[in-house]
């Protein structure tokens, strides 16, 4: 009998090593390549290996839809009720909110506390490229944020991911199906059986991380001097950094309190997730992946269903975090003062306009442009983040894959509903090899 094998697959030989190995070899790429050859045959590099990235992207959206409608309405229909989905909607939808509250206003402590836009001087200031993020400011508003959450084709919804009408038509459609019993079960059953046959798609898709990753990155670095970078916006960066990883720390202290020694499991289950989020500044292409960690950890699968659609749309803590950090530093680096009354208007203005967000190229500073317009600050000012805009953008990314994940994963035991997962019995083992990641 040959003894290899029962060996495990050593690290690199994981998703997780290979993109990690994929990132490094993307910026050392992207940094060669920066450094000897002519800029405008650096750009034309970086715009084709994005190419790799754009279709890793591409092939989780294919997914997304039709796995969001399934789960949801299958998670729906086997909790029964009006009331089951009423309880955990608001049990959700409180947290979403505390925890965007509290990552606002780390954001807004920070910038005050460390003063990033104060006497800054930046060198050159890309106003073109700050017109195309400002001239989607136009439709950011509450009253267009409530229209657009209900859809006006779930098929128009679907074909364009927006996964907050999705939510919002498959509430309906699975509160319809549970009202209805065993009348309608087939249907239900067909759901959960397509919902797992998308599943067992995600172990093909996510074979192409490591590709995409390595577009990405090598993209970023063959365009941007990173020493150059490091210099010139050390500070509003560092900063940032000082914030967000202040953030983490809430995070990962309130995970324990709730989840205690699991929550280590926990971190251990979402590593891959968070490294994709990372490498593709995407929290929407892990989702797919996320859904299928999350109940290995042990979340039920209703809960999961429920939870993460709602949570893509109304807990980015990262997110949230950047944009009340990003908004004052602008005014700060304008040397426009704004009272503290002002910026508490300011949190509450962004705590309503950013949700339903997810998927919007983006996003963050469109939100930011638009907020920084409604209290008078120059919104030109966009262009003085965008530089280092895609470096926050990966640590935001994974912000936003933890927040809902631990989201996902307290909220499941508050409903008694999560428990320790036999890898070996539990059905989702037995669709996924634990060895093909």
């Amino acid at each position: 009998m040959n003894s290899n094998t029962d060996k495990k697959p050593s690290f690199f030989s994981g998703l997780t090593g290979q993109i990690l190995i994929a990132m490094v070899l993307g910026a050392v790429l992207g940094i060669c390549i920066h450094n000897f050859i002519s800029p405008e045959d650096a750009q034309a590099f970086s715009k084709k290996i994005k190419i790799l990235a754009t279709v890793f992207i591409r092939l989780v959206q294919m997914i997304i839809s039709p796995l969001v409608f399934t789960t949801l309405v299958v998670g729906i229909a086997k909790l029964g009720d009006i009331k089951a989905v009423g309880r955990i909607g608001g049990k959700a939808m409180g947290w979403f909110f505390t925890a965007s509250f509290v990552s606002l206003l780390l954001g807004m402590f920070f910038v005050n506390a460390l003063k990033p836009g104060v006497g800054l001087n930046l060198p050159s200031i890309d106003l073109a490229s700050a017109s195309e993020v400002t001239a989607k400011t136009q439709n950011i508003s509450f009253e267009n944020f409530i229209e657009h959450i209900v859809p006006k084709s779930i098929f128009e919804a679907m074909a364009t991911n927006e996964i907050l009408q999705i939510v919002i038509f498959s509430i309906f459609f699975g509160l319809a199906a549970a009202s209805l019993g065993d009348y309608v079960k087939p249907v239900t059953h067909a759901f959960e059986k397509i919902s797992h046959i998308i599943l067992k798609m995600v172990n093909y898709v996510m074979k192409f991380a490591p590709i995409g990753v390595f577009g990405a990155i090598a993209g970023v670095f063959a365009v941007r001097d990173f020493q150059e970078l490091a210099i010139t916006y050390f500070k509003f960066f560092g900063s940032f950094l000082i914030g967000i990883s202040s953030l983490w720390v809430v995070l990962i202290v309130v995970g324990y309190i709730f989840l205690k020694g699991r929550m280590t499991i926990l971190l251990k289950r979402i590593v891959s997730p968070l490294i994709i989020a990372f490498g593709t500044t995407s929290s929407e292409a892990v989702f797919p992946k996320l859904t299928e960690e999350l109940e290995r950890f042990g979340v039920k699968d209703k809960i999961v269903s429920f939870m993460l659609p709602l949570g893509y749309s109304f807990n980015l803590d990262g997110s949230m975090m950047y944009m009340t950090f990003a908004s004052i530093f602008i005014a700060q680096a304008y040397g426009i003062d704004l009272d503290i009354g002002t910026q508490m208007t300011m949190l509450l203005v962004l705590m309503l306009t950013s949700k339903g967000i997810a998927g919007v190229p983006r996003a963050s500073l469109v939100v930011v442009a638009a907020t920084c317009g409604m209290f008078d600050i120059p919104i030109e000012g966009i262009a003085l983040i965008l530089p280092i805009d895609h470096f926050c953008d990966m640590f935001r990314s994974a912000t936003n894959v933890l927040g809902n994940a631990l989201a996902t994963s307290v909220v499941g035991k508050w409903e008694a509903d999560t428990e320790s997962v036999n890898p070996i019995e539990s059905k989702i083992e037995i669709l996924y090899n634990e060895n093909a990641y």
